[in-house]
């Protein structure tokens, strides 16, 4: 049976997810920057997993503006702005420092610096995350979804821009990814005043 992944759409739920995957975990800080990686950029977990250590910061150790890839999944050239988890990189680039962790990769597995995290691995933390949780619809793609949901809320339901953000082709395949279903729409519509 397939896993539904949502989006996480409840503040108070994403806090307790981002502390759980910061405190609970031995690779805690990464595991919580990658979420936060994921989550501004609405990058797919697989192209999160492939950044490269100099795709993101500058050889004094700040942090680039923006960081150009290519997505895996659609060949397409992809700009990522990197201004709203810089905080977060900082951090990071500073656990790096202090867990004395070199890598080409921006995250690296902690038994094999040479390899990056993988898909499955960070599975099993989002996994283990909605375990201690009690969460039922945590998966690789929750970062991605939440990101997706955050920007439609707070840019006023700007479909347009969240379709280009996730590189989709169709209104109704954003909403459904969005996970905007009937009860969400009567909701939104309840706030409407139609005169």
């Amino acid at each position: 049976m397939k896993q539904i992944v949502l989006p996480i759409k409840d503040s108070n739920v994403l806090q307790q997810v981002q502390k759980c995957l910061l405190e609970d975990f031995k690779a805690g800080k990464r595991n919580y920057t990658i979420f936060q990686i994921g989550k501004a950029t609405l990058l797919r977990v697989s192209d999160v997993m492939r950044l490269k250590y100099q795709d993101v910061y500058n050889l004094d150790g700040s942090i680039k503006h923006n960081a150009y890839i290519r997505d895996k999944k659609t060949n397409k050239q992809n700009t990522l702005y990197l201004k709203p988890v810089e905080h977060d990189l900082l951090e990071y680039r500073q656990w790096l420092l202090d867990s004395r962790l070199q890598s080409e990769w921006l995250f690296p597995s902690t038994k094999r610096s040479n390899r990056h995290i993988t898909e499955k691995q960070f599975y099993k933390v989002m996994a283990r995350v909605g375990d201690l949780l009690g969460i039922n619809y945590l998966g690789t793609h929750t970062m991605r979804k939440t990101g997706a949901y955050r920007v439609y809320m707070q840019s006023n339901y700007n479909i347009g821009l969240v379709m280009h953000l996730l590189n989709h082709s169709s209104e109704a395949m954003t909403l459904k990814y969005l996970g905007l279903d009937q009860v969400s729409r009567e909701h939104m519509l309840d706030k409407i005043d139609f005169g």
